[in-house]
């Protein structure tokens, strides 16, 4: 009863961003259980390791296609591929791909804020928008919903002090399109959720961690450390299997108590 509660074994998975960080994590965690997952990115280098690693070495169903999603031609594009490979249904979709941009307040650039939203909100809403064909084509009985997850962060919660002048207001934007993307897709069998994930080792918090020494930065996490793999790929997991179906419209913090400042 366990297993058939939080299996995704089947699932038709689209994960953007997949090639690094924490949607390589969430690629391999769904894909290691059973999951059928197609994900994109920028980096082809990355995309290629994936796949020689996943479905080379494990024998795991993933494919990978090189994309730039802040481009909505290119959302286009790789939105009719997916619907060619799986017959026009999608299960679930995982809007990971994002970017940050630090600057000083008095030089912030425009070309920074541009990128941040064209990545992390733009493309988020058009892909929902050209994915959601495939999600309500799947998405028609009410024990059993399509999903969308979008990967926030608690950068849109709290009040960060670092010069990552577009990436915070992004994330907010990300939460804020969640709750009404939720309520206006429930009527068509499609839940939509987000997470919003603290400090986790990445290519984006590399900076932080020196050598992959989290120490410095896990002290002030209150739970006394970073994030790991299973931690997001627990909650993706949820939201996209059985047990998850009876939720919508929510903001999961996954960040160690990093948030609870605010309370």
């Amino acid at each position: 009863m366990t297993d058939e509660l939080f299996s995704v074994k089947g699932k038709r998975i689209f994960v953007t961003g997949g090639g690094s960080g924490i949607g390589r994590m969430i690629t391999e965690g769904l894909a290691s259980r059973g999951a059928r997952v197609f994900t994109c990115g920028r980096k082809k280098d990355a995309l290629d390791s994936l796949v020689a690693d996943l479905k080379g070495k494990h024998g795991f169903d993933v494919t990978a296609e090189q994309a730039d999603l802040s481009r909505v031609d290119e959302v286009q594009r790789i939105c009719a591929r997916l619907s060619q490979l799986w017959g026009g249904e999608l299960d679930v979709l995982v809007n990971n791909a994002g970017a940050t941009w630090g600057g000083t307040l008095d030089e912030y650039p425009e070309s920074g804020w541009d990128k941040v939203f064209d990545l992390d909100v733009k493309s988020l809403f058009f892909v929902t928008q050209k994915c959601l064909p495939m999600l309500r084509k799947t998405g028609k009985r009410p024990d059993a919903p399509a999903r969308v997850i979008n990967i926030g962060s608690i950068s849109g919660i709290d009040y960060p002090m670092d010069d990552a002048w577009a990436y915070h207001p992004a994330k907010a934007a990300v939460h804020h399109l969640t709750f009404t993307l939720a309520k206006k897709l429930v009527k068509d069998g499609i839940t939509v959720n987000a997470i919003a994930p603290g400090l986790f080792p990445s290519k984006m918090t590399a900076f932080m961690m020196p050598g992959g020494d989290d120490s410095a930065v896990a002290g002030a996490v209150p739970m006394g450390r970073t994030g790991r793999p299973g931690d997001i790929v627990g909650t993706v997991v949820y939201l996209a299997s059985q047990a998850g179906s009876f939720t919508t419209g929510a903001l999961i913090k996954v960040d160690g108590g990093s948030a609870l400042g605010l309370l």
